[in-house]
């Protein structure tokens, strides 16, 4: 399960979110939350469904931060990492003992950009800094705008790594949809089968991308980013598509 715009908008549940979510467990279905929204840690999207109404257990919430630190200390113990994001993102990251610092000159293994609410100039200029240094960069998803209540957006993560890739020609790793490994850490964390596995989201270009990107079922949602007319102009088509999560539960 996306979160931004597929169960919620802003602080508001997607009209009939709570009984699709009774459906699935009567059903007998498992599901996971799952978001690029890498400003806020797991526990934060756990308190935030809690007073939409939705009791969720921590461990069925996975973030783009969450699965970005099992990156890093998958590749190197004890990694000393550049964040360009959130007081919550790097909570996050010291949860797993990772080691965070803001001084570039020191001899620093991976700059990790975020979605950063609490961007500063001097992060940036740090960050265009790393990267041609040849620090190792990465990024926690590569989401162009956040989605807002009425139809608004604000910039997220994809659109700083736009601003670093005009200044320096680089592009980061991208952990977050539509790259394999949130589905590849979720699997594996669950002990899943990948081929029983579907992904629903409202966007096409991460989530529904994703799907393609790792063989599983892709369910597009309209009650977030995407249009219906979307869908005819681009590359990346669902197997289903469906107003809102209100109406795939009708349809199970």
């Amino acid at each position: 399960m996306d979160m931004d715009g597929t169960v919620y908008l802003g602080n508001k549940l997607i009209n009939g979110a709570l009984e699709f979510f009774e459906k699935l467990d009567d059903s007998g279905k498992g599901y996971v939350f799952m978001t690029n929204n890498s400003s806020k840690n797991s526990i934060d999207y756990q308190q935030k469904l809690k007073k939409l109404g939705l009791e969720v257990e921590l461990s069925r919430i996975v973030n783009s931060g969450e699965v970005t630190a099992d990156y890093i200390i998958r590749q190197k113990d004890d990694a000393l990492v550049y964040l360009l994001g959130t007081p919550s993102l790097e909570q996050e990251f010291k949860k797993d003992n990772i080691n965070i610092t803001d001084k570039k000159d020191e001899d620093i293994d991976f700059l990790v950009i975020g979605f950063d609410t609490t961007l500063t100039y001097k992060k940036l200029w740090d960050a265009h800094d790393l990267i041609l240094r040849g620090v190792p960069y990465i990024a926690t998803h590569s989401d162009f705008v956040c989605p807002l209540p009425e139809g608004k957006t604000m910039p997220d993560c994809g659109a700083i790594i736009s601003f670093l890739k005009t200044s320096t020609g680089k592009d980061p790793v991208v952990i977050g949809k539509p790259a394999a490994f949130m589905i590849e850490y979720v699997a594996r964390k669950r002990n899943l089968d990948t081929g029983k596995l579907a992904i629903i989201g409202d966007r096409l270009y991460t989530d529904i991308q994703m799907a393609l990107n790792t063989g599983i079922t892709g369910i597009a949602v309209l009650s977030g980013e995407t249009r219906k007319e979307d869908i005819s102009k681009v590359p990346q088509k669902p197997d289903y598509v469906f107003k809102s999560i209100k109406e795939l539960a009708e349809e199970l």
